[in-house]
């Protein structure tokens, strides 16, 4: 199943305004939304920069892996 890992640079705004420490990892699924601090990919993985079409939140850097992928915290 593929997975995307991308930091919302929105929370990490937001946690440095606030002193909150909300979780800055959105790791994505065709299912579901996961928040974290910190994973570990098992397996191949690669890194994308698309300017011109970014992903529905915004996002236009990220990580898609097939390989598991833990949440740490």
């Amino acid at each position: 199943m593929k997975t995307i890992i991308h930091v919302n640079q929105h929370v990490i705004k937001e946690n440095n305004k606030t002193g909150k420490r909300d979780p800055v990892l959105t790791v994505k699924t065709y299912k579901t939304n996961t928040y974290a601090n910190e994973v570990e990919i098992k397996g191949d993985s690669k890194i994308v920069y698309s300017h011109d079409k970014p992903l529905s939140c915004g996002a236009r850097v990220w990580i898609e892996t097939q390989g598991e992928v833990i949440i740490i915290s």
